[in-house]
């Protein structure tokens, strides 16, 4: 993992926030949904709620890095962060 950092405004940081704890208490739901043996057709379809939701966080963020951070990175002359992003892609998009 890179050790960089990325100052967010404090909307940004709010707003990712905000959709995280969404996506921790759809977490917690599953849990409980295991605990009470719900049927497998409901669980699964709160999993698949589950993936559209951090598909979206992803979205998201990575729009707001391409934005920001790779947009910067190559205005200073450091191409090497379209590698980088090219390389994220690919680790996501399994």
């Amino acid at each position: 993992m890179s050790e960089k950092h990325k100052k967010r405004s404090e909307e940004e940081s709010k707003a990712l926030i905000r959709r995280l704890n969404v996506i921790e208490g759809q977490i917690r739901g599953l849990a409980k949904m295991i605990e009470e043996d719900r049927y497998c057709v409901d669980i699964l379809m709160q999993v698949s709620s589950v993936q559209s939701a951090l598909n979206s966080f992803n979205k998201e963020l990575l729009s707001s890095h391409i934005h920001t951070c790779v947009v910067e990175d190559i205005q200073a002359g450091k191409t090497e962060a379209v590698d980088e992003l090219c390389e994220l892609l690919q680790k996501t998009m399994k």
